[in-house]
C-alpha cells in the first residue's frame, strides 16, 4: 500500500529552491535552535521538577494529597488539551508570535505560583502554565522545520530532543537542590529569568514563518470537539486510580471521549478548513509516528514514575542523590540524541527507531529484575541503556510526524507529537500504577502473614497497601524495632514485586513499539521545510 502524505484539503507545496544560510542574527538556523531550546527547556523541566517540590508544598500550604496531585495533573491536563489547537494558532498567525507569547505567559505564571499562598492558586497558575506551554512547544518545532534546510533538520531535531530528554530527566536533580537549599518557591521562580532570556533572544533572533496557504479561518466546532475529547480521556486516566478502572464514572468519561473523537473526525471531513485534515492520517508513517510516541511515553514515563519511589523510599536516598543516580539516563540522552539525528539523516528513521525501542524494551525488562539490594552499577547499566534507546525515538518519531506533514500544518503536527507524548505519559502512569496497585493488593496479605506479623483489619490493609505502593513501610510510632524491621522487609519486597511486574508490562509495550517503528519512513515533505514563508 502506498501511503498518502499530502492532505486532501490543501494543495501540495512545490519544492523550494535551496536556501542560502542566513548571515545575520535574525533567522540564523543554529541561533534559532538555541533560542527555542531555552523556552522548551522550561516546559520540559516543569514536567518533573515539581515532583520533588510537592512534599514541601504540601507541608507549607497544608494541602491534602489529592490537592498536591492536582499540581501535576492540572499542568499535564491543560497542556495535553491545548497542544493541537495551539499548533494551529502558530500555523495561522506565525510561530514566532505564538512562541514569544508562550514564553512570556509561562514565565509570568511561574512567578505567580511562587508568590501564591494557597494551594488553589498554585493549581490555577499551574493550569495557566500548561496552556502557555502548549503555545510554546509546537511553535518551537514549527520554527525549526521552517528555518533549517532538509539535510540538517534531523540534526536540529536531535538537539531539540536532547534538550527535552535532559530537562525531563534532570528535573529531579535540579528540584532536589533548589528545595533542599533554597525553597519550593525557587523551583518556579527560576523560570522567570530563564523566560526573560528566551524572550529577549526570541525578539532578536527568531524570524516569523507562516506558510503561504495556511488556513485563514478557525474550525471552532472542531476545536471544541477535540478539546472535550482530549479533556475526557486525560481526565479519565488521571481519575481512574481513585475511581477504579471498573468504575462507572471512569467509563462514562472514556465513552464521552470516544464519541467526541468520532464526531470530530466526521466533522473534519465536512468543514472547509479543518483543524486536523483527516487526510493527514492517510500517511502510514505519520500515523505510525504518533502511535510510536504514545507507546514510548507509556514505557518511559510510566516506568520512570516508579524508579523515583524505588530510589528514595526503598534505597532511602535523598532527592539529590536519587537525581544523581539517574545521571546515566540523562547523560546518555544528551550524548545519543544529536548522534541519533545524524544516523537518521544518513539511514532514515526506520532502523534507528526500531533499534531504539529494542534497547528500551531490554532496559525495562532489565529494570524488572531490580531488587531491594541492587547496587548502583547495575542500576546505572539499565538506566544508561534506557537513555540510549529513548534518544533515537524522541528524535526520529518527531521527524516522522512533522516531516510527513505539509509545511502549512507543521504547527498542528508539532502539537500532535507533543499531545501523543502527554497522553502516553498520563496513560503509562495510570495503567502501570493500576498494575502496581493490583499486584501489591494481591501479594501484601500473604507476605504479611508469612512474616508472622499481626493480622490487619480491612481498613488497615487498605492503608498499608497505599503506603507500600510507593515503597513506604506502614509502621507506627512506638513499634518495637523487630516488628519495624519485618514490616519494612515485607513492604519493600512487595513493592519490588509490583514494580517488577509494571516494568515487565512497560517492556511489553516497548516490544510492540518495535514493530510499529518498522512502518515509519522519512518525511516526504521534509524538502519543503523552508518553502512558502511569510516574513
Amino acid at each position: 500500500m502506498t501511503s498518502q502524505t499530502a492532505v486532501d484539503q490543501a494543495p501540495r507545496i512545490p519544492e523550494p529552491p535551496a536556501k542560502a544560510p542566513s548571515k545575520g542574527l535574525r533567522g540564523h538556523p543554529w541561533l534559532t535552535l538555541f533560542s527555542v531550546a531555552i523556552g522548551v527547556m522550561m516546559v520540559a523541566l516543569d514536567g518533573t521538577i515539581v515532583a520533588i517540590a510537592n512534599p514541601a508544598i504540601q507541608k507549607d500550604l497544608g494541602a491534602s494529597f489529592a490537592d498536591v496531585q492536582w499540581i501535576t495533573n492540572g499542568y499535564f491536563l491543560s497542556l495535553a488539551v491545548a497542544l493541537i489547537t495551539a499548533g494551529k494558532l502558530g500555523d495561522r498567525f506565525g510561530h514566532r508570535q505564538t512562541f514569544l507569547i508562550g514564553v512570556t505567559g509561562f514565565a509570568a505564571a511561574s512567578g505567580a505560583i511562587g508568590l501564591s499562598h494557597s494551594i488553589s492558586l498554585v493549581v490555577t497558575f499551574r493550569v495557566l502554565q500548561g496552556l502557555f506551554g502548549a503555545l510554546l512547544m509546537p511553535a518551537a518545532l514549527g520554527l525549526l522545520r521552517a528555518t533549517f534546510p532538509a539535510e540538517k533538520l534531523n540534526m536540529a531535531i536531535g538537539l531539540w530532543g536532547m534538550v527535552i530528554g535532559a530537562s525531563t530527566a534532570g528535573g529531579p536533580i535540579l528540584g532536589g537542590v533548589l528545595v533542599e537549599h533554597v525553597s519550593w518557591q525557587s523551583v518556579f521562580f527560576i523560570n522567570v529569568p530563564v523566560g526573560v532570556v528566551a524572550l529577549l533572544l526570541g525578539v532578536v533572533i527568531l524570524k516569523n514563518h507562516r506558510a503561504e496557504n495556511a488556513p485563514r479561518s478557525f474550525d471552532i466546532l472542531g476545536i471544541l470537539l477535540l478539546s472535550v475529547a482530549m479533556f475526557c480521556v486525560v481526565w479519565a486516566i488521571i481519575q481512574a486510580p481513585t475511581w477504579g478502572w471498573g468504575s462507572e464514572k471512569t467509563w462514562i468519561f472514556i465513552a464521552a471521549s470516544l464519541i467526541c473523537f468520532v464526531l470530530f473526525a466526521f466533522w473534519e471531513t465536512k468543514v472547509k478548513e479543518p483543524l486536523i485534515p483527516m487526510g493527514l492520517f492517510r500517511s502510514v508513517p505519520l500515523s505510525a509516528g504518533v502511535v510510536l510516541m504514545v507507546l514510548m511515553a507509556i514505557a518511559f514515563l510510566g516506568g520512570l514514575f516508579f524508579v523515583t519511589f524505588y530510589l528514595q523510599n526503598v534505597h532511602g536516598m535523598k532527592a539529590i542523590d536519587a537525581g544523581l543516580h539517574l545521571l546515566p539516563l540523562t547523560g546518555m540522552m544528551i550524548v545519543a540524541s544529536p548522534l541519533a539525528g545524524w544516523v537518521i539523516t544518513k539511514t532514515g528513521p526506520r532502523i534507528p527507531l526500531a533499534g531504539g525501542m529494542l534497547f528500551t524494551a531490554v532496559a525495562m525488562f532489565g529494570m524488572s529484575t531490580l531488587t531491594v539490594d541492587t547496587g548502583s552499577l547495575t542500576m546505572s547499566i539499565w538506566f544508561a541503556l534506557l537513555g540510549l534507546g529513548l534518544a533515537p525515538v524522541m528524535v526520529g518519531a518527531t521527524e516522522v510526524i512533522v516531516g510527513n506533514a505539509p509545511i502549512e500544518l507543521s504547527g498542528v503536527a508539532g502539537g500532535l507529537q507533543q499531545a501523543a507524548m502527554q497522553i502516553g505519559g498520563s496513560l503509562g502512569t495510570a495503567v502501570l500504577g493500576a498494575v502496581m496497585a493490583s499486584k501489591v493488593t494481591n501479594d501484601l496479605p500473604g507476605n504479611w502473614t508469612a512474616a508472622g506479623l499481626p493480622p490487619l483489619t480491612g481498613a488497615q490493609a487498605g492503608q498499608a497497601a497505599e503506603a507500600v505502593q510507593v515503597g513506604i513501610p506502614p509502621v507506627q510510632k512506638g513499634m518495637p524495632a523487630e516488628i519495624v524491621a519485618k514490616i519494612t522487609q515485607v513492604a519493600h519486597d512487595t513493592f519490588m514485586s509490583g514494580m517488577g511486574l509494571a516494568c515487565l508490562v512497560a517492556g511489553g509495550v516497548a516490544t510492540v513499539a518495535i514493530f510499529v517503528a518498522l512502518l515509519t519512513k522519512r518525511g516526504e515533505n521534509a524538502d519543503a521545510a523552508g518553502g512558502g514563508v511569510h516574513v
